[in-house]
This record gives structure tokens, C-alpha cells and sequence, in this order.
């Protein structure tokens, strides 16, 4: 299988939900042409902000589903799937749904119960999960924030090359950059590193990014896509000030709770996409009011998603 190497800005999107917690996959398609209309050339779909671990199978089939029948019409829109790791049942499953539905690409973590002792389990996990679709390009999803695995993605791009045709990449959530630039070198850049750490794009820039995924571009694409544009014409003093900017709206996250603060960014920039279910906390009324002020003091509205 030829690897495709990715550019541009890939949305990790939210699930949307209505106000008793169920599935509203209405709200789907007007998702998909928002992030079409601001530059946004793929999403990644179900993984951690999109909640994968706290919805059932049949939902993320449903979920998937939905992306599917409004977006596969453009082929210039890549669909990826988070699988999940804990159950390689369910994983291959839900692969196998994903290519018969025509999405692009699937993607895999390792198990974060029952966890991977080496590098050769890992790619092992991978192989059986890649093989079951062999026509569809397979992502590790890097992420030991959240998985406790830190494995080194370079041994395991070594390990996987020659054993799994349809395996293209790392989507790299995590902040060893000599790990990543190893990756990015191996075998004259042979697998598609996807950069995952949206406060950090700049240094990932630096050392030769040309895709990323992440959920701040949900609401701020035209920030990160301003940053590009001043690195690809040299002019570092703009990208650094871009990324600070990036930086100050992330700390927000961390000051009203964490991941839930992004569907309330998202309700800045027009969609209601309800609340995380638990053990998610969501921010109350009160909190909205002031992250509300806090945002409008980042001149939010001159770089969001419109």
C-alpha cells in the first residue's frame, strides 16, 4: 500500500450529544461543512475528545456512520477512526465497519488495563488489528498521557516496516522530540508522522510537521493556519507570538476543568454539542459566565472559527 503523507490541520472532532446524553447525530453534517468552511482537511474521529472510551460499539459505529454519509463525497476530507485498545475484539469490529462504510483510515492505542510489556507485543496488537483490514491505512495513536504506555514510537515504526503493508504512521501525542524527529527520518521519511500536540505545533514545524491532529482546531483553525503561514516565510517572531496565543487559549482547559472546556469553545463559535458524560466534569452556568470573559480577554473572535 502507498503511504499518503497528510497536511493541513486535522479536527479531532467532539461527540455530540443532546441534553439527556444521547447520541444527536444531527449535529454531525453541519460539523463536517464548519470545519470544511475554515480549512480543516480531515477528522479524527471517536478518539480522546470525541470520548471514544465512554461510548458503547454500536454508538461509535453509529457515530462513524454519520461522518460517512456527509463526508464521503469529498475526497479531500479524511476520515479517520479511533478504535479503542482495550478489547482487539471490538477493535477489529469496528475497523472492519469503517472500511465498509468508506472512511479513509483507522487508528489504534495500546491496551491501557492489561498493558503492552514490550515493543514486540505492541506491533503484535497492531499487526492483528491492521491485517484485518489490509486495504485501509492503519495509525498508532500515540498518547501515554492517557494510556501509561511510552513506548518509543521509533522502535515500533522499526518493528512494524516490512510486517504490516498498510501500516502509514504515528499520530504523535506526547513531547519527545527526539523520538519524533527519529521517526520523521526513518527510512528517508517512509511513514506519516501526524503531530499531536496542538500548544507545540512550532517546534513539530521545525522539525518537518506537515499534518497535525488536534481538538483546538476545532474552533481555531485560522490561528494555527496563521502560524503555518509565518513559519513557511520565515518569519519566526509572528509563529512565536501565534503559538503563545494557541498557548494562553489552552491554559483554559486546565483553569475550568479540562477537556469538557473545549465543547464550550465550541459553543463560541456556534454549536452546541452538549456536555461529556462522566467521569468527565463539565464546567456549571457560573463558570461558563467567566471563562466566557476570560476568553473574550485573548481577543478570541480575531482568530476563531467562524
Amino acid at each position: 500500500m502507498k503511504i499518503e503523507h497528510l497536511q493541513g490541520l486535522i479536527s479531532a472532532p467532539f461527540t455530540p450529544f443532546d441534553s439527556s446524553g444521547k447520541l444527536d447525530l444531527s449535529l454531525i453534517p453541519p460539523y463536517y461543512a464548519f470545519l470544511k468552511r475554515n480549512g480543516v482537511t480531515g477528522a479524527f474521529i471517536i478518539g480522546s475528545t470525541g470520548e471514544g472510551v465512554s461510548i458503547s460499539l454500536e454508538e461509535k459505529k453509529a457515530v462513524a456512520q454519520a461522518w460517512a454519509d456527509c463526508s464521503n463525497h469529498d475526497a479531500d476530507f479524511k476520515v479517520m477512526v479511533f478504535l479503542g485498545g482495550t478489547s482487539l475484539t471490538d477493535c477489529i469490529e469496528l475497523a472492519k465497519h469503517s472500511y465498509e462504510i468508506g472512511l479513509y483510515a483507522v487508528s489504534i492505542t495500546a491496551p491501557f488495563y492489561f498493558k503492552p510489556s514490550s515493543v514486540d507485543t505492541l506491533a503484535e496488537i497492531c499487526i492483528k488489528v491492521g491485517e484485518s483490514v489490509p486495504n485501509m491505512p492503519l495509525y498508532y495513536y500515540h498518547i501515554p498521557v492517557l494510556t501509561g504506555v511510552n513506548i518509543a514510537m521509533y522502535d515500533l515504526v522499526r518493528a512494524l516496516d516490512g510486517k504490516l503493508p498498510n501500516f502509514a504512521g504515528v499520530k504523535y501525542t506526547h513531547e519527545d522530540f527526539m523520538d519524533f524527529q527519529s521517526c520523521m527520518s526513518y527510512a528517508d521519511g517512509k511513514f506519516d508522522m501526524l503531530w499531536g500536540r496542538d500548544e507545540n505545533m512550532l517546534s513539530a514545524l521545525v522539525l518537518g510537521a506537515k499534518g497535525a491532529v488536534g481538538s483546538t482546531f476545532n474552533y481555531a483553525a485560522p490561528l494555527y493556519y496563521d502560524l503555518i503561514d509565518a513559519f513557511n516565510a520565515n518569519d519566526l517572531v509572528k509563529a512565536r507570538k501565534l503559538q503563545q496565543k494557541s498557548i494562553d487559549m489552552i491554559r483554559f482547559l486546565g483553569k475550568y476543568g479540562g477537556i469538557s472546556v473545549g465543547k464550550a469553545y465550541m459553543k463560541l463559535v456556534g454549536h452546541n454539542l452538549g456536555e461529556f458524560r462522566l467521569p468527565v466534569k463539565n464546567m456549571s452556568a457560573a463558570q461558563f459566565e467567566l471563562f466566557q470573559k476570560d476568553v473574550e480577554g485573548l481577543n478570541f473572535d480575531e482568530f476563531k472559527s467562524k
